[in-house]
């Protein structure tokens, strides 16, 4: 086969993989989605690009002035009125309120058909020098916090038989990295928790549990990081180089429309890493051993940004996008693919 013959037969595969995926704008609209973590980052930009495609939303954080800002912005941008989008302010850690919060969702729009759980923050502190009450903390909020309030929804989704729980994991759930041993560590709790729940939802067919896996991606999470106290916040500086939000999201809404199991969404030269660690585990440690040693150095010496792994470069001249799919659903034949794309493709 030449090379005319092999770009045919991809771009046949490409058309057929096309056809089979659902529109976010065909999918969305009216429908009841709760993001946690909506004040900043990656959640606010998903309620902007949600109320854009006429989805109802339900807003949560803990900063009730700044929900009140991404809901203002969300009635500027779209047709809703203020009744489709839900103030519910929300701490993750504060698991006895989670019951209450649900109920008041269910109160207002009766059903909630996408909970995006999002909220949760990173870290930055080498571990002989970290506290153990940030270790405790961090599990407390992005694993503990996550599956409580996922349990109380879940049981609503049970009772009716549909509905989608999306978590915004990391690819740190998938491989480790140095500086951030408790992000990571909550991270393969919560791709463990919900791998292990899914199969456990075999009689309702029509409940999705999704793993988003996003790279480095632009967010004001690192302005408020885990550091080596509970007191001390670290500002981890440039984002040049890391994916637009506004592109994070994009994936993100066509992963869940399409109930892809688990997607990886980064640039590369990150996601190249993800798939060498996957394919190549071995390789992938030495890679990493090497990587690591770097940081650390940059790190003690207040060095920030990624410019710094100058060796990773020979990934990034690779034409390929930012979505992986590892698992597709039933509705693509239940084949297990690792998949990259173009960049205009799922625009």
């Amino acid at each position: 086969m030449n090379g005319t013959e092999q770009n045919t037969v991809l771009s046949y595969l490409l058309c057929w993989f096309c056809k089979s995926i659902k529109s976010r704008k065909n999918e969305l609209p009216g429908k009841v989605v709760w993001v946690t973590g909506a004040s900043s980052g990656i959640g606010e930009e998903l309620a902007y690009q949600l109320v854009k495609i006429g989805a109802r939303l339900v807003l949560s954080a803990r900063r009730e002035n700044e929900l009140e800002r991404v809901k203002k912005r969300c009635l500027e941008i779209s047709n809703l009125s203020g009744k489709e989008i839900l103030i519910v302010s929300l701490d993750l850690m504060d698991r006895n309120s989670h019951e209450t919060a649900t109920k008041t969702v269910l109160e207002h729009f009766h059903e909630i058909d996408i909970l995006v759980n999002n909220g949760g923050r990173s870290q930055r502190s080498l571990f002989v020098d970290t506290s153990l009450d940030v270790y405790r903390a961090i599990v407390e909020l992005n694993y503990l916090g996550t599956i409580s309030l996922t349990k109380h929804v879940l049981d609503h989704m049970i009772q009716r038989k549909k509905g989608k729980i999306v978590t915004v994991s990391s690819v740190m759930g998938i491989m480790g990295a140095p500086l951030a041993t408790g992000y990571c560590a909550s991270k393969h709790a919560l791709q463990g928790f919900f791998n292990s729940l899914r199969p456990e939802l075999t009689d309702y067919p029509e409940i999705s549990i999704i793993n988003i896996c996003p790279g480095p991606v632009q967010s004001q999470i690192i302005q408020n990081v885990f550091t080596e106290e509970l007191s001390k916040l670290k500002n981890t500086g440039d984002q040049s180089h890391k994916m637009t939000t506004h592109r994070c999201c994009q994936l993100m809404l066509v992963s869940i429309v399409n109930d892809v199991l688990e997607a990886w969404i980064s640039d590369h030269p990150y996601l190249a890493v993800c798939y060498l660690w996957q394919y190549a585990p071995t390789w992938a440690w030495w890679l990493l051993h090497r990587m690591g040693k770097r940081r650390i150095q940059n790190f003690k010496s207040g060095v920030v940004g990624l410019s710094q792994y100058s060796f990773l470069s020979l990934f990034q001249g690779c034409y390929l996008d930012s979505l992986s799919i590892c698992c597709v659903t039933a509705r693509m034949q239940k084949t297990v693919l690792s998949l990259s794309f173009f960049p205009s493709l799922f625009i």
